[in-house]
């Protein structure tokens, strides 16, 4: 498990210390500066280019091009503001997808008949927590419901010891 944290740190490190690009960049700036995305989402007014750090990591950035193929914006879309803009009873996948990237982890609730996606991120930047978007069999987000994040949880047994 210490080797495991040792990768992700760096992994997260690595993508820190990228040089992040500006709005107005072309493709090939947004590129050069931070690499190939992990994911291209065209959209109609352009494109958004998504670099994430998972399944482990906990950050995900977004470069959205506009139909100019500059850089309107760039930003790290895993925390509070990227999940604040997932409208519950409203968002799809393909929304959630644009809005925050892929999930760490996907799953399933037998009993509620629900699909989750669950995200790492820090909640509030301190905390090591993970989001679950939970979606029915429309692919429509019901609810989401955030908590520590197991991975950076300390492991007892069953007497506490």
């Amino acid at each position: 498990m210490a080797i495991l944290s040792v990768v992700v740190v760096l992994a997260g490190c690595a993508a820190m210390m990228r040089t992040p690009p500006l709005p107005g960049d072309t493709l090939e700036v947004v590129r050069a500066k931070f690499g190939e995305p992990t994911a291209i989402h065209p959209l109609p007014s352009g494109q958004v280019l998504e670099y994430a750090t998972g399944p482990f990591g906990q950050f995900t950035w977004m470069a959205r091009m506009g139909p100019d193929g500059r850089l309107a914006t760039f930003e790290q879309v895993l925390g509070d503001a990227g999940f604040g803009r997932i409208k519950i009873d409203q968002a799809t996948k393909a929304d959630v997808t644009v809005t925050v990237g892929r999930p760490a982890e996907r799953s399933y609730l037998g009993l509620s008949d629900l699909e989750v996606w669950s995200y790492r991120y820090q909640e509030s930047g301190v905390w090591n927590s993970m989001m679950h978007v939970h979606f029915d069999r429309a692919g429509i987000v019901r609810k989401m419901i955030s908590g520590p994040d197991p991975m950076y949880e300390e492991k007892r047994g069953f007497f506490r010891d």
